[in-house]
């Protein structure tokens, strides 16, 4: 038998074991009661699969997978991904892959595809996805012109450029609390983005002075991104400069960066003939 202050002592630890018991459902109920703006529960991540990303610290890691659904979400819409010729995809992977492994983040995987459409247009999205219109292959006259634009896409993520749209119209729309979104909202502005909403003139300038410098340290002639550009200044049609705003002083900036003689200009990628040869499949 116990004796009176052991039972007393063994009451004690129950009590408290029950009170804190207690508390833990409390503080559950609570938490399932009451609604938040800008976190998940627990509950809400384990069963009904909800993500949640940090608006103000985005990894790289959550910036691929991001962009890897982001995609999905473009072709379930419509972009149409170019499959016809294997080798033309492969030639743009190339270009792209040397461009990428100059940029300002090389440490992320990039994704480049040729979209199956004959408008004159380039896009890109979080993550490393860059995407190639046909239409815009078959106006370069050479490497180096297709390679300026492909940089220039690039710049667009090396400078974060969507992920900072997509903060904005998060915010702007009210689907963000103060500090995380759900990642399927993300996603749907993120579509939006690549598909309607044009970048700001400030990120056409810091793509364009990125895409510069990648392209003359993968060791591209830089004057083929002029070239093409001042093909397109020419041309209202283009679907290019309605989706990247062209203020009319953007070749004169990167000849000013082309004057500064930092890269040799060599004439690399600006053989007119292999360039065909190459995207004859299209």
């Amino acid at each position: 038998m116990l004796s009176p202050l052991t039972q007393l002592t063994k009451n004690s630890f129950l009590r408290r074991g029950l009170y804190g018991l207690l508390a833990a459902v409390m503080a559950i109920t609570i938490g399932l009661s009451t609604p938040t703006a800008s976190q998940a529960s627990i509950f809400d991540l384990i069963f009904q699969g909800i993500r949640y990303v940090q608006l103000g610290n985005l990894s790289d890691q959550d910036e691929v997978n991001l962009g890897t659904q982001i995609d999905r979400q473009l072709k379930a819409q419509g972009v149409r991904v170019y499959n016809r010729d294997s080798g033309v995809s492969a030639y743009i992977n190339e270009i792209g892959q040397r461009l990428a492994g100059s940029s300002d983040r090389p440490d992320i995987p990039y994704t480049f595809q040729v979209v199956n459409d004959d408008s004159v247009n380039a896009f890109a999205t979080a993550g490393g996805f860059v995407y190639i219109q046909a239409g815009l292959i078959k106006e370069a006259a050479n490497e180096s012109e297709l390679a300026g634009v492909m940089a220039h896409e690039i710049g667009h993520i090396t400078g974060r450029h969507a992920i900072s749209q997509m903060r904005q119209q998060a915010l702007a729309s009210g689907v963000a609390g103060a500090l995380e979104v759900r990642q399927d909202a993300l996603v749907n502005i993120g579509v939006q983005l690549a598909l309607q909403l044009p970048n700001s003139r400030e990120a056409e300038y810091d793509a364009d002075r990125r895409g510069f410098n990648n392209l003359g340290r993968a060791g591209y002639d830089t004057r083929g991104f002029i070239t093409f550009m001042q093909k397109l200044e020419g041309r209202s049609s283009a679907e290019f400069l309605s989706s990247h705003p062209n203020p009319g002083n953007r070749v004169s900036n990167l000849q000013s960066m082309n004057s500064a003689g930092t890269y040799p200009n060599n004439g690399v990628g600006t053989d007119a003939n292999a360039y065909r040869n190459r995207i004859r499949g299209l």
